[in-house]
């Protein structure tokens, strides 16, 4: 199915009909594709240059009266109203992943190398512990319940820490993201990226049921500025600018600092 409703193949008519597929579902397909794609020719461009290196990815798209925020990592876009804040993607981290990524350790436990326990624990396990009993969460546990720790249980947990400081394999701090193909655990051999996604989350907007205003905007911006600041007070500095500065052309498009940037999502503006 085209995005104007033409069928593409012949199978598609009765396919989309009992699939209730719909036209955002292609865009929503398209990004999802374009960030797996990307991610592969960074991985080939890293091996090639004998570099390492990873990065988030946020992106926002406007397409017939529809705005598509895709988000891999721990970037954040909100849109910012005059009366309201609204959140468009939610952030990617080993705790907010974390049943994902024990479940890819349980099916394949070889990716942890004997080094590591997939199981969490509220704290760190020391060798005075075994033997009692703890409180731990696995793969299938939304909960949490009590175990007798063995010796296995004293390894490093797979994710480890809270909030800013939750680490992955005890090195990143996002589960989802671009590059990073070569990353290892250090003085280890132990591979990050089987762990990171590169598929984003894709919140729809549907903008033209918003009846939006000429100073509303979106905000794109890393941990950079989401680490200090929290959305209202983000929202306070984007209302405090705009009014004073309405003979300024790119007042709809700034970027302040590598960290973050908005853009205008108004009528007027598309």
């Amino acid at each position: 199915m085209h995005l104007s409703g033409r069928c593409i193949c012949p199978s598609d008519p009765q396919f989309v009909e009992e699939k209730g597929i719909r036209a955002e579902d292609l865009v929503i397909g398209a990004l999802e594709s374009a960030f797996q794609e990307c991610d592969e020719v960074i991985g080939r461009e890293l091996e090639a240059s004998s570099q390492v290196g990873g990065c988030t990815a946020l992106v926002a798209v406007s397409l017939q009266g529809k705005l598509y925020v895709a988000n891999a990592g721990d970037s954040r876009a909100i849109l910012v109203r005059r009366d309201e804040v609204r959140l468009l993607s939610s952030e990617f981290t080993p705790e907010t992943e974390r049943q994902r990524i024990q479940q890819l350790a349980f099916v394949y436990p070889e990716l942890l190398a004997g080094e590591f326990t997939r199981l969490e624990f509220p704290r760190r396990l020391k060798g005075d512990d075994l033997g009692q009993k703890v409180l731990f969460r696995d793969h299938h546990m939304s909960g949490w319940s009590y175990k007798r720790v063995e010796k296995a249980d004293l390894k490093y947990p797979l994710i480890h820490g809270q909030g800013r400081q939750a680490r992955l394999l005890g090195t990143l701090a996002v589960s989802r993201g671009l590059g990073d193909h070569q990353l290892r655990v250090l003085d280890t051999n132990i591979q990050l990226k089987p762990f990171l996604l590169s598929i984003p989350q894709v919140t729809v907007l549907d903008v033209d049921q918003l009846e939006l205003q000429e100073e509303d905007v979106i905000v794109m911006a890393t941990d950079g500025l989401w680490d200090v600041l929290s959305n209202e007070q983000v929202a306070w500095l984007v209302r405090s600018f705009l009014p004073g500065n309405r003979e300024d052309p790119h007042r709809y498009c700034s970027c302040w600092g590598p960290a973050w940037a908005w853009v205008g999502v108004s009528s007027h503006t598309k």
